[in-house]
This record gives structure tokens, C-alpha cells and sequence, in this order.
């Protein structure tokens, strides 16, 4: 029973997590909605190039990502 409770304990952070966008890696970005390789390759090379991002909000400066695209996306990341 213990075993049982620790596998949905583990299972429900995974699926409730947020995304550090900071840290994450292309195979963890598409898990976004709204984002796939080429987007998740933007929104790394937009990381490497400006320092990594301050606000969520910033993503929108990422090409190919606007305003729908982060609504869609903005409750499943975190900038930390």
C-alpha cells in the first residue's frame, strides 16, 4: 500500500510540475502545448543568447511564439 502511495505521490509531481524554461532541455520543452522541436530550439537558443529569461511573459520575444502561444503554454512553466 506504502509503494502504491509513493508511485501516485511520484506520478502527480511529475504530470503537475511546472517546466523551468531555464533549465529545461529540447525532449522537456515539447511537452509545452504549442511547442514543438522547432520552437523548443527558439526558445534555447533565445536562453543562450540573452542569459536565460526573467519573466514568463518574455517567452513572447522568442520567434515563433506569441501571444496565443504563451496563454496556451503560461500555467505549465516557471522561471526559477
Amino acid at each position: 500500500m506504502v509503494k502504491f502511495f509513493l508511485a501516485f505521490f511520484l506520478f502527480s509531481s511529475l504530470l503537475f510540475s511546472a517546466i523551468n524554461v531555464n533549465r529545461a532541455n529540447s525532449a522537456q520543452l515539447q511537452t509545452l502545448n504549442g511547442i514543438g522541436p522547432t520552437k523548443a530550439q527558439e526558445i534555447i537558443n533565445y536562453r543562450k543568447s540573452h542569459g536565460g529569461f526573467k519573466t514568463v511573459d518574455e517567452l513572447v520575444n522568442v520567434k515563433g511564439i506569441g501571444p496565443k502561444t504563451l496563454l496556451k503554454m503560461k500555467s505549465q512553466v516557471a522561471i526559477r
